[in-house]
């Protein structure tokens, strides 16, 4: 430890030293050239350090004097001072009691309103369940056309696309010059069974979904058939399960993965205010039955190690965690045991989240649109419309702007 002050605990601290003076002499034993310095240092018996600071302080108050005399910067102080007093919890504070007691009756409602609009989201689930019934017979027949099960006939595979009646009239001009052609090339044209790597290619189109594919990953995704979303029974608390369907492999012997969300849909006792609706609070995943050495989701290294006695050397094979797509069905637990989670798996379970409710609410429902890009379009084009309704407001203020410059013109 460093060293204490002298005469510590248990001993007494001596008196701080003080500079000798020298003795004084008269003021004829003194030379001129004192009496000038004791001149300068004193004027009417006080000190030069205090007229220079006495001298500094009136300068100081003479250029406050002038810059509050500025319009413009009273203008600003009085603008900083207005939005500091009109802050809506500092307007709160001077209200009187009964009025704060009023407030707080308000409280009470907007709680009660927030549990009425938890049961209003409750039953919204419930017509989800049903709705998805309705649904299920079209996405079983889905998946039916991807895997070639099924041959849609002449009049489900009509759709008429924005550009028919161009193509139609130019087709009409090439018609009889290209009909061999045509003829020939669909003579040779391949014919695969159903539409292959359908659910494969959503994955590669959709950003949020691409970024968690490895290489490794994309010959098992390969073998995924159909996504499906079943939710909770009547009378369950609320949660979804998303079901992924896999073809025979040559990686796992699970037909079918499944990743559980469970949901809340009640306002916090400690933050009531908060409820904006359902949110997924956890999630569970599965254990998939990796087939030998083909478990994507770890990685074997292998270590050199040194005996200290003998000085031999060994290798040694350690597995660790591996980048997959496939962790997605080993999620974090947001419970944790009872220990609170660090920043990285909060940051994991966040995005997991995301992920399950885009699932949900996205890719099932319309996953043609997102195998053709036409949704990953509409989305692009639904975030452009945001941010050029921004720039235009921006742009508005701006104008906003010029016109007080020319009505109040600078002093």
């Amino acid at each position: 430890m460093g060293g204490g002050v002298a005469g510590g605990p248990g001993g007494a601290v001596p008196e701080r030293a003080k500079p000798r003076r020298p003795p004084l002499l008269p003021r004829e034993a003194r030379g001129d050239k004192d009496i000038q310095m004791a001149d300068n240092s004193f004027s009417d018996g006080v000190p030069s350090d205090s007229l220079e600071a006495a001298k500094n302080a009136s300068n100081t108050e003479k250029l406050t004097d002038q810059v509050m005399q500025n319009p413009q910067v009273l203008a600003a102080l009085q603008e900083r001072l207005d939005s500091v007093s009109h802050t809506p919890s500092s307007y709160i504070e001077t209200l009187p009691k009964a009025v704060k007691r009023r407030i707080n009756a308000l409280k009470q409602l907007q709680v009660k309103c927030a549990h009425i609009e938890a049961k209003f989201y409750e039953e919204v689930h419930d017509l989800e369940r049903k709705y998805a019934a309705l649904y299920q017979p079209l996405f079983d027949k889905r998946r039916e056309f991807i895997t070639g099960d099924v041959e849609p006939t002449d009049a489900e595979s009509e759709w008429h696309s924005e550009n028919e009646e161009e193509e139609k009239l130019a087709g009409d001009m090439k018609n009889k010059a290209v009909i061999a052609e045509k003829e020939a090339a669909a003579a040779e044209e391949p014919n695969p069974k159903g539409i292959p790597e359908f659910w494969f290619t959503i994955f590669r189109n959709v950003d949020m979904l691409s970024e968690l594919v490895q290489e490794y990953d994309e010959p098992i995704l390969k073998h995924l058939q159909d996504i499906k979303v079943k939710f909770s029974d009547p009378g369950q608390p609320m949660s979804f399960v998303l079901e992924f369907h896999f073809e025979p492999n040559d990686y796992f012997t699970n037909s079918v993965l499944t990743k559980t969300y469970k949901m809340k849909s009640e306002p916090d006792k400690a933050d009531p205010f908060s409820f904006e609706g359902p949110e997924i609070v956890d999630c569970d995943g599965c254990t998939i039955d990796w087939k030998k050495g083909k478990n994507v989701t770890v990685k074997t290294i292998k270590k050199k190690q040194k005996h200290k006695g003998r000085g031999t050397v060994r290798t040694i094979s350690k597995q660790v965690p591996n980048d997959s797509f496939f962790n997605f069905f080993s999620p974090p637990s947001a419970s944790g045991d009872g220990e609170s989670l660090d920043e990285d798996s909060e940051f994991t379970l966040a995005s997991d989240f995301e992920i399950g409710h885009f699932f949900r609410e996205r890719i099932v429902p319309r996953a043609v649109l997102y195998f053709t890009g036409e949704a990953i379009e509409d989305d692009d084009n639904f975030e452009e419309g945001e941010e050029g309704e921004e720039e235009e407001l921006e742009g508005d203020e701006e104008a906003e702007d010029d016109d007080d410059a020319e009505i109040n013109p600078k002093v």
